[in-house]
């Protein structure tokens, strides 16, 4: 009998002194001197025609997953459910949510979610859509699916189902499926939607994911997948949390140029994230994206964590990882008074036409985890 998969907490947990940092790099490509475009309008596609769409371009849906096991969650299920309903609930009063449930689960997760989501019985293992949904991208005015062969974040958790998550939604959908060789989850990528990628090398190039591939190997086939035109590389950090550090607890797009950056609270000690920062600062302050423009970046401090309310080994408390809705932005409320005003005002700032909504997610960012990652966009086709 095989040993269990260990969960995502606890494998945050175990991980908690291993390995050390990466080496980071910007990675230069071809620039595309497009126009500047606002926030709400499509950019150019790639060489290969295949375009990938900012988060605040217009959706079809917001696809979200329903936790399924105990092995994962233990004693937390209940209270991870009840964020994962909250924030869904949040999400479908403005716009279309689709939940995955286990069909034995499907009929209590609807009735927890209520009448504004819509709740589809496929088998799921845990809560994290963003990183076992396909990656959309647009090609020849269709919608496409980019399967990354989710693998547990290299085989660091239980999978048999979210591994076929992706095949199985755009074949429910009647999507296209895009294969590729690479083995990686929707929250290692970040994108302007005008050609320019980011991401953290520790999250792709890590032999448990893609083992042998060096990263020339890895940005062609991104370049290939999705169309971008330019890749900037940031460290990251391997093995200290489960995901290796991915990009969207690190930095986010907010407009085309303009990037905020997650930064540790004054006086904290150095962990993951913090490091991660310090070097994406570092890369980011000279970067410049597929326009060949120079990269505006915010930093956004994190809650004092003596104020906030949630706990535990592997608590995610970056506003990094918000998510930005067809009408409104979500992002995490953490208890911190001070530090929750300040973070819905810089979205604000950003984001004047949609409405800003705090949502409080302690159980899910007890996971190491957080709005972002619990949530994937399905872009819709401009025209």
């Amino acid at each position: 009998m095989s040993t269990p998969a260990p969960s995502r907490r606890a494998v945050l947990r175990s991980l908690a002194g291993a390995s050390a940092l990466a080496l980071g790099l910007t990675a230069c490509s071809a620039l595309d001197d497009g126009a500047e475009e606002g926030p709400d309008t499509p950019g150019p596609g790639g060489g290969n025609g295949r375009r990938l769409g900012a988060e605040w371009e217009k959706h079809t849906r917001t696809f979200m997953a329903w936790p399924a096991s105990e092995n994962v969650w233990g004693e937390q299920l209940g209270d991870v459910r009840g964020d994962i309903a909250g924030l869904a609930a949040a999400i479908g009063a403005r716009e279309p949510v689709v939940l995955m449930a286990r069909p034995e689960q499907a009929d209590a997760a609807q009735q927890a979610c209520g009448a504004d989501v819509e709740v589809i019985p496929l088998a799921v293992d845990d809560l994290w859509a963003r990183d076992t949904a396909p990656v959309f991208v647009e090609e020849g005015g269709k919608v496409k699916g980019v399967d990354f062969n989710f693998s547990g974040w290299g085989n660091k958790q239980e999978h048999g189902n979210d591994g076929k998550v992706a095949r199985a939604l755009l074949a429910k959908y009647g999507i296209d499926r895009i294969e590729t060789p690479l083995v990686a989850e929707g929250g290692s990528f970040e994108t302007d939607g005008l050609g320019t990628l980011v991401l953290t090398e520790s999250s792709v190039v890590n032999s448990n994911r893609n083992p042998g591939m060096s990263r020339d190997r890895v940005e062609a086939e991104l370049k290939k997948a999705f169309g971008v035109t330019k890749v900037i590389w940031l460290a990251g950090v391997k093995g200290k949390d489960i995901t290796d550090a991915h990009v969207d607890c690190l930095m986010r797009f907010v407009a085309p140029g303009v990037v905020l950056l997650d930064k540790a609270f004054p006086g904290t000690p150095a962990d993951v994230w913090s490091r991660s920062a310090d070097q994406a600062k570092s890369v980011l302050k000279d970067a410049t994206d597929a326009r060949g423009k120079k990269i505006q970046v915010i930093e956004l401090s994190q809650p004092d964590p003596d104020r906030i309310t949630g706990r535990g080994d592997a608590f995610v408390s970056s506003y990094m990882n918000f998510y930005i809705g067809a009408k409104g932005v979500y992002l995490p409320r953490f208890g911190d008074d001070r530090a929750d005003d300040r973070a819905q005002q810089v979205m604000k700032e950003h984001f004047p036409d949609r409405e800003i909504v705090p949502v409080k997610i302690d159980a899910i960012a007890s996971g190491g985890g957080g709005i972002h990652c619990a949530t994937h966009d399905q872009p819709a086709v401009a025209g």
